[in-house]
């Protein structure tokens, strides 16, 4: 893991074939093949694996392989290859740092990613939030990666459900990146997982944040993108988990806002699917059957019950001053004779009063 830079498709391939301690001898040794050389040359003389696994412990992080029993097989399987889905920059990781005591074997098992842009809006880290503390309240883990704006909303509406969170990061496990989530992340290992296959002492830099985004999409059954600018990580992390054949939705936002710009993409190129609400995106994502929503209802009106010629004459009635049937009657266009026989049904159903200057509308009833 130390000697190259995720994802190292031709080193994972290797050491698949060589074994892991076979493997690290002959990188050692540079008796690899030319793939295999290109992605390890520039680190091959780094030892660091007892520093690094001392650099972790010390912030209560332990490494996570493959062979573990709670290492996140079934997730990360749709990782590789990468090829059969034109994916660029996929692959699975050698391993992981992780922090935190969650159970690794289950936290996954219903885990939703929600992420967005940096610089969010208002707007959308309230929506942000309140979707971390549906999906926390509901039993579901909370993916994001830790950053400014949505992620850290995300991850806080989580928490306060007293959910289950993980934050993947871009860096080494013992960096606390960005610096003011510093306390957040300890919160999030608290409760869930802090997780990055970068080694301990890895600075965070935009390339890593960038192949970090396929290990959000992997881990989670669906990726729902809450703002996003035209170009950002959270549109390519969307991207890469409709690639990755998982459920991606969106959060429309208003059009004259930059930070709605890659979610009405998304939206309009099918990318992905609307979340018009809280209650939409957990029937998706829950599992079949257990978040259905209640069909959308508009208000009642009173005069709903009315059609055709009662509801004109309805109509043409003031609420502040009678009026006679004569006017009634040229206001609504219906006959006159039609207008008498109507008014008192209108009085019986509570539409309309009969007073001293005329006929009103009933108080409260439009």
């Amino acid at each position: 893991m130390r000697v190259a830079e995720p994802p190292a498709l031709a080193l994972h391939a290797f050491v698949n074939v060589e074994g892991v301690l076979t493997g690290a001898e002959r990188v050692r040794d540079g008796d690899v093949p030319d793939d295999v050389r290109i992605e390890t040359e520039a680190r091959r003389d780094l030892d660091l694996a007892g520093e690094d696994l001392v650099a972790a412990e010390k912030v209560g992080a332990r490494l996570v392989v493959p062979e573990d029993p709670e290492w996140p097989a079934w997730q990360l399987l749709c990782l590789g290859p990468p090829a059969d889905r034109g994916l660029r920059g996929a692959g699975p990781p050698l391993g992981l740092w992780i922090r935190g005591e969650a159970p690794v074997e289950s936290v996954f098992d219903q885990a939703i990613s929600v992420i967005g842009a940096r610089a969010a809006t208002g707007y959308g880290e309230l929506v942000a939030a309140e979707i971390g503390y549906a999906l926390g309240t509901a039993g579901m883990t909370v993916v994001s990666g830790a950053a400014y704006g949505i992620d850290g909303a995300a991850h806080r509406g989580a928490l306060k459900a007293a959910g289950s969170t993980v934050a993947v990061l871009g860096c080494g496990i013992d960096i606390p990146y960005p610096a003011g989530h510093s306390s957040l992340l300890d919160g999030i290992a608290a409760n869930g997982l802090v997780v990055s296959e970068y080694p301990p002492a890895t600075n965070p830099a935009r390339h890593r944040f960038l192949v970090r985004n396929r290990l959000i999409a992997a881990l989670s059954t669906a990726t729902v993108v809450v703002e996003a600018g035209a170009r950002s990580g959270a549109k390519n992390t969307a991207t890469t988990a409709a690639a990755l054949g998982k459920v991606v939705l969106a959060v429309p936002g208003p059009i004259s806002s930059a930070m709605s710009v890659g979610c009405h993409d998304l939206l309009r190129t099918g990318a992905a699917t609307i979340a018009g609400s809280v209650a939409e995106i957990l029937e998706v994502v829950g599992p079949v059957g257990e978040h259905l929503r209640a069909p959308g209802q508009s208000p009642r009106r009173s005069t709903d019950g009315l059609a055709g010629q009662a509801l004109r004459v309805h109509e043409a009635l003031r609420r502040e001053e009678g009026r006679g049937a004569e006017e009634v009657a040229v206001d609504s266009g219906v006959p006159l004779e039609r207008v008498r026989a109507l008014l008192p049904e209108l009085e019986l159903t509570r539409h309309a009063e009969r007073h001293d200057d005329g006929w009103r509308q009933a108080r409260g009833g439009y």
